[in-house]
């Protein structure tokens, strides 16, 4: 067996430049192409040193990138992978103490969202003769333990590295999770500084890895025949297509298994644009943030089949929605398709959907059912017209909806199709559910919503991501005031990497959307809105988000009204330089459609309006699904 001299950092980056995977385009077709798509990497002790100097030696194979903060950066690797549809990933690098606990809320966004992170922070010393070191969190129980066991719950796959052969076994290891679709998460390997740096012999074989192929598990033919049969005896099927149809690639197969049946889909957050907004069967927004002409539909049902949707609260109604429907779970992990004791059907999404159609055969919806569907689909696109193409009233701030409306028809001022290459970018705050019901995607990936961890302040970072995995679409970034503060350093990176993002910035001057389920219980408006949180000696906040974007280096304009927006997007479009465009908005209208979402309301208030919105609470609950 052929071997190398090298250190423990040298294998590692010289193993990830040399790795490929055979993945699949949006038009079907397939390319071998690096599998990591680059590190990014902030320099501290405990990296800077082994692994900076075997990154700077591979520079040529593997980019390494500079970021400012270390939660944005992984980030930015998250949403790099989801613009990929899971098929590529990137890693990231920190020091040992504060750089590694930053990322502890990315890894949770990566875990919860199924998406591949490769988290390589630094460690303390393996053989403990300097401890305790800089940074070093010390256990007064446990001999072993450093900050980076705070991954240990929101990892897939967690491994400290205490000899430099380890990495023949964790790296490899580390990569089956990410490429496996069933456990597919972030994972970390921590890196203590001293073994970073210590040499073994490395085979040769290691350095030259076999090309990945991603895993299509078929259904098992038992599931399949139980599944054909539940199928068969519903009249008003409905689909919910999520996340995993889009990480599949299953698309074309939910669009050809939809017509071929009759049967109406609906989208989550993450599986919308799986459908052509247009696609006469597709009713889209489903849930607390659907259109009401989905919901209706989702309520008639006598059957919902999710297809790759974990079937989380938004999406079900916190599972009074669908209740009374029978649930056919087709899902790669049998883990969300076992949930609620639905049938479940454990496959990939495509291949699922494939065997399934022909396992029905000439089977179809009640024909009223689809054309039923149909029309409301209809009226869906007319409701969405409706609110987002009003003009707002003059000295009236304009609401999302107007916003969303002005931004996403900008491509139709320029020559182009609405929606037709766009990616929007988001994910918390009112946006989300605005987008949801109203934005228009017509390419798979066209809405990229972070709603499973809904992390403030993944948004600037995730646009940055975005925009690095798919250079030749527009990343519109849409991102509230109080979500752009929380982080948005990535903007500097963004121009400082020459990669142009988008930024529209709506300015309600507060957490808008949480005063608003505030209220809306019966509760006071309370330490939300910046005008309610001015302490003695304070004075009003005046943030100007145009001047601060523009420090950073970006391009930036503070529009007065929605006339002006569509304006400045036009010359967004044509920018090389990454663009951020504020527009001041109103948090208190919203556009309707949604339905009940269970939060927990005091059971005792001395407010009447919190004693009645816990009596509808309690009575809504009487309809969930047990």
């Amino acid at each position: 067996m052929k071997t190398q001299r090298l250190t423990m950092a040298q294998a590692l980056v010289r193993h990830l430049s040399a790795l490929k995977a055979l993945t699949t385009l949006v038009d079907g077709s397939t390319q071998v192409q690096p599998y990591c798509g680059g590190v990014f990497a902030i320099f501290g002790h405990g990296n800077v040193v082994a692994l900076g100097e075997a990154l700077h030696e591979s520079r040529d194979r593997l980019k390494t990138y500079r970021a400012h903060n270390e939660q944005g950066m992984a980030h930015a690797a998250i949403a790099f992978a989801k613009t990929r549809f899971r098929q590529r990933m990137m890693a990231v690098s920190t020091s040992v103490g504060p750089g590694a606990t930053n990322l502890v809320t990315a890894a949770a966004v990566a875990h919860v969202n199924r998406l591949p992170l490769l988290l390589l922070p630094g460690d303390v010393f393996a053989n403990r003769a300097p401890d305790p070191v800089l940074q070093q969190v010390e256990s007064f129980q446990q001999g072993d333990v450093s900050a980076n066991d705070c991954f240990r719950p929101v990892t897939r796959y967690f491994d400290r590295l205490t000899r430099p052969e380890h990495i023949l076994t964790a790296l490899p290891r580390a990569i089956q999770v990410m490429t496996d679709p069933a456990s597919c998460g972030p994972v970390c390997l921590a890196l203590p500084q001293d073994v970073q740096a210590e040499a073994f012999d490395c085979p040769e074989s290691f350095l030259n890895p076999e090309i990945l192929h991603f895993r299509r598990p078929p259904p098992e033919e038992a599931e399949l025949v139980r599944a054909a049969a539940v199928l068969k005896a519903s009249r008003k099927p409905l689909i919910v297509a999520g996340g995993g149809v889009l990480y599949s690639q299953a698309w074309d197969a939910l669009r050809a298994f939809a017509e071929a049946h009759g049967v109406p889909v609906v989208e989550s957050h993450g599986g919308k644009s799986s459908l052509p907004w247009d696609h006469p069967l597709n009713l889209g927004a489903i849930g607390v943030d659907g259109v009401p002409q989905a919901n209706l539909i989702a309520q008639e049902a006598d059957l919902v089949m999710g297809v790759g949707t974990r079937l989380q609260d938004f999406t079900t109604g916190s599972h009074a929605l669908f209740a009374n429907a029978r649930l056919l779970s087709l899902n790669v992990q049998a883990y969300d398709a076992g949930k609620w004791s639905g049938t479940a059907l454990v496959a990939d999404a495509r291949l699922g959907l494939t065997r399934l159609s022909q396992a029905v055969g000439d089977w179809r919806a009640e024909t009223s059912w689809t054309e039923r569907s149909k029309d409301q689909a209809q009226r869906a696109v007319q409701w969405v017209t409706q609110l987002t193409t009003a003009v707002p009233q003059d000295g009236v701030l304009p609401y999302d909806a107007e916003v969303i409306g002005a931004v996403r028809d900008s491509l139709n001022d320029i020559g182009g199709d609405s929606g037709s290459s766009d990616i929007a970018l988001c994910a918390a705050g009112t946006l989300p559910a605005e987008l949801h019901k109203l934005w228009r995607a017509r390419t798979p990936g066209g809405y990229h919503m972070e709603y499973g961890f809904s992390c403030m302040g993944y948004e600037v970072a995730g646009g940055l991501g975005a925009k690095m995995a798919a250079p030749d679409r527009e990343v519109i970034v849409m991102v509230g005031d109080g979500s752009y503060m929380m982080l948005n350093s990535e903007l500097a990176t963004s121009v400082m990497l020459g990669v142009k993002i988008i930024v529209v910035l709506l300015d309600n001057r507060g957490y808008g959307c949480i005063q608003r389920l505030q209220t809306g219980t019966g509760n006071v408006g309370f330490n939300n809105l910046l005008d309610d949180c001015i302490g003695a000696g304070g004075e009003r906040s005046q943030i100007d988000f145009a001047m601060h974007a523009r420090s950073l280096g970006a391009d930036a304009v503070h529009v007065a009204n929605v006339a002006e927006l569509k304006v400045a997007m036009v010359q967004a479009r044509a920018a090389k330089r990454s663009q951020v465009i504020v527009i001041d908005t109103t948090h208190t209208r919203v556009s309707e459609g949604g339905c009940w979402w269970e939060v927990g309301v005091p059971e005792v208030s001395t407010r009447s309006e919190v004693n009645a919105s816990f009596a509808g609470n309690l009575q809504a609950k009487s309809g969930q699904r047990l």
